[in-house]
């Protein structure tokens, strides 16, 4: 699948308030700093599309944006934010929670984790209460360029091992990068297939 068309759709601060359309929904999320707003410009071929900062925090709502006029990726806030108020973090915790949970169009949530890092309790906790939820994933590793191969591997296997101790099998899992564009023909094409699933 080519992206041709990439527009934004509007930011919500609850699932209720998300548009009511059936189109097929693509949620991205993952802690502060995983390269989610990089990672979606790869994706879309727009260098702004999502706002990139090194702050943490930037995204504070449901974000929208309507691919092709056929779907929706969806920008979530991350979790792990270290310099907001307690009260603001359970806030975005309760409108994450609430839309990945309730939302009926939601096909696939795309959970971000940095191959350069050591596994975090963080990370695994999060997708652990995915699967009590069932709530339907994949992993996505970022940065991938950003060691030596040998280095992300090694870190990408110990998550893989961390993970393992408390799921049977693991999800799909793709290796991105947004300087090379790594991974975004495999991430595009498999939403390609559950779009064809959703629209029969």
């Amino acid at each position: 699948m080519e992206i041709v068309l990439a527009a934004y759709s509007g930011s919500f601060p609850s699932e209720s308030r998300c548009p009511r359309d059936e189109k097929p929904e693509y949620a991205f999320i993952g802690r502060s700093n995983v390269g989610k707003s990089s990672l979606i410009n790869m994706l879309t071929g727009r260098k702004n599309m999502a706002r990139v900062s090194k702050t943490p925090g930037k995204t504070q709502m449901i974000n929208y944006y309507l691919i092709n006029g056929d779907w929706f990726l969806v920008d979530l806030p991350g979790y792990g934010y270290a310099k907001i108020s307690k009260t603001k973090r359970q806030e975005w915790r309760r409108m994450v929670e609430g839309y990945l949970v309730k939302r009926e169009q939601l096909q696939c949530a795309f959970i971000l984790i940095d191959a350069n890092v050591k596994p975090q309790k963080i990370d695994i906790e999060f997708i652990n209460w995915l699967g009590e939820v069932q709530v339907p994933f994949v992993i996505v590793f970022t940065k991938t360029d950003k060691s030596r191969p040998e280095q992300i591997e090694q870190s990408i296997e110990e998550f893989r091992t961390a993970l393992l101790e408390h799921w049977h099998e693991l999800p799909q899992q793709f290796m991105t990068s947004s300087n090379s564009r790594a991974g975004k023909d495999e991430i595009l094409h498999f939403i390609n297939e559950l779009n064809l699933q959703h629209y029969g």
